[in-house]
Parts: C-alpha cells; structure tokens; sequence
C-alpha cells in the first residue's frame, strides 16, 4: 500500500474565508444596527469641538449643531 500525503493548505485557507467573512458580515450589521447612534456620537463630539449647541431630534441619527440646520440633508 502507498501512502498518501494529504494537502491541508486549501482547508486552512477556505477556514481562513470564512472566518474573514463571518467577521465582516457581524461588522456591516453592527455598523446598520448601531450607525445612527454612532453619527450621533460623532456630531456631538463635533459640535463640542467648534463650540455650538448640540441639537437632539427625536429620530437617531438626525442630530445637527445648531446654526447647520441649511446644511441638513433629506
């Protein structure tokens, strides 16, 4: 009988894969789940920087520095 060698490399790298994917498909849905929530936290943190007053809406996501309400987009 001969032996055979087998080749793992293809396996590894399809685990690889899928790991890689797994991990991207979790991130694109946190980021849907949690992305108006985030552009809030990033407006608050810019509008404390250039010194304006913070709006909050009632809708996430759609908060604005006061004085940029011609620059809102819909």
């Amino acid at each position: 009988m001969i032996p055979f060698k087998l080749n793992n490399k293809g396996q590894t790298l399809v685990e690889y894969i899928l790991i890689v994917s797994l991990i991207t498909v979790l991130a694109i849905g946190l980021v849907k789940i949690f992305g108006g929530y985030l552009k809030d936290a990033v407006t608050k943190m810019g509008c404390s920087i250039m010194d304006k007053e913070y709006i909050e809406t009632d809708k996430v996501g759609e908060a604005y520095c006061k004085g940029d309400e011609d620059r809102l987009f819909e």
